[in-house]
């Protein structure tokens, strides 16, 4: 199985997106992608310095421009890619990328959220001095403790032994003069806390401008952020991306699920590097690529035959209710002919970490529930088909 990952802001360095817009009409996307954010991206992504483009309100739209054009590299037409494509998953604004990629949003609109999102962050930073420190090695439960110790938050758990701590600018400081046993601590160039309370603001921004968006549901499934688990609702997807904003951001769950899905190949669209790094790491075995320049092209398209999966037709994934993650099934008492309305509970999916609650997306009525009571189910599982019906669908 094959899955597509989207890096997040740290990602990018100077002139990076210069040898892409070498390739047949990626300029003139590109200078789209621009004039949607209202931001001179090829200025950026070719010859600005490595201060303006670490600005957030600079280096989002950036990374989201520079998956897009990764992807289009990658696959000329994007049902080219939903067919093979087994899974795909972003790391905190490259939920975006991953999210125009599978179909949920246009990457029109995903460049006027992002730009948003970029100037919003970037206010709530000012409003009180915060940063991010990185905390390498060591014990997690030991490094979780003392991160919460000095009252600060685990904004990114990333896996492969790397955890990043957000907060007040002292804290961070104590943090450093305590680190853990067998831990490094060491401090992110970011303008403040991201993924923790200290960007609400923003999340009222974002929360506001996503009531006007239209989504389609996933293409590909993709995995969330908050939790690892699988989502296909596109107004699921977008409201997830939107409360991650303030919410830590859990890429150890989501190479977890990419594990249980049964992943092989994974490739990391621009600017590539850092996913590429924590899947060596923490999913040994499974071949990664680091889509950096279009040199990595040929490699990228070999492993897209050799990973990918041809998707036979299927019933519509709006019909359907899945499992989010790997666990066993305890079902709802909801029988054939039965009607759900968005938001009803229809199953328990219980792994060895946790139970998650399976909620249905959509309204319609039951057709039949493909699993049963105790049955082991994966990620992405259909569990019930749903037929849409009247003001319920």
């Amino acid at each position: 199985m094959l899955a597509i990952t989207c890096p997040g802001q740290g990602s990018q360095t100077p002139g990076f997106l210069a040898p892409w817009l070498e390739l047949p009409g990626m300029r003139d996307r590109l200078h789209w992608l621009s004039t949607v954010a209202g931001l001179d991206l090829e200025q950026h992504g070719t010859v600005s310095d490595e201060a303006t483009i670490k600005d957030t309100a600079v280096a989002q739209p950036l990374i989201v421009a520079a998956g897009l054009l990764g992807m289009l590299g990658l696959f000329q037409h994007p049902a080219d890619g939903f067919r093979v494509v087994g899974v795909g998953a972003g790391h905190s604004v490259g939920e975006l990328t991953a999210a125009a990629a599978a179909g949920v949003i246009s990457a029109e609109q995903a460049m006027v959220l992002v730009a948003q999102r970029g100037r919003a962050m970037a206010a709530a930073s000012a409003q009180t001095p915060t940063g991010m420190s990185a905390v390498v090695g060591g014990d997690e439960s030991e490094v979780l403790a003392a991160i919460e110790r000095h009252g600060l938050t685990p904004a990114n758990v990333n896996g492969a032994g790397q955890v990043v701590a957000a907060g007040a600018l002292d804290a961070l400081a104590a943090l450093a003069d305590d680190a853990p046993a067998k831990a490094r601590v060491i401090p992110l160039s970011v303008a403040g806390a991201f993924h923790t309370d200290y960007m609400s603001p923003a999340v009222e921004t974002l929360s506001r401008l996503s009531r006007a968006v239209s989504t389609h549901d996933a293409r590909v499934p993709l995995l969330s952020n908050s939790d690892g688990t699988v989502v296909g609702s596109g107004s699921e997807v977008l409201r997830r991306i939107v409360r991650q904003v303030s919410s830590p951001v859990r890429w150890d769950l989501c190479m977890d699920t990419m594990r249980d899905l049964g992943v092989t190949g994974i490739i990391e669209v621009p600017p590539a590097g850092a996913l590429t790094g924590l899947a060596k790491r923490g999913l040994k075995g499974v071949e990664t690529l680091a889509l950096r320049t279009p040199d990595d092209l040929e490699a990228a398209h070999r492993m897209v035959r050799e990973h990918g999966e041809e998707r036979t037709a299927s019933d519509p994934a709006w019909r359907l209710v899945v499992a989010p993650v790997k666990g066993t099934v305890a079902v709802e008492p909801h029988g054939p002919g039965d009607s759900l309305s968005p938001g009803d509970l229809v199953a328990r999916v219980s792994s060895l970490r946790d139970t998650h609650q399976v909620i249905s997306a959509y309204g319609g009525q039951v057709v039949e529930w493909l699993v049963e009571e105790g049955d082991p189910v994966s990620p992405g599982q259909p569990l019930l088909r749903l037929h849409p019906t009247g003001e319920l669908a």
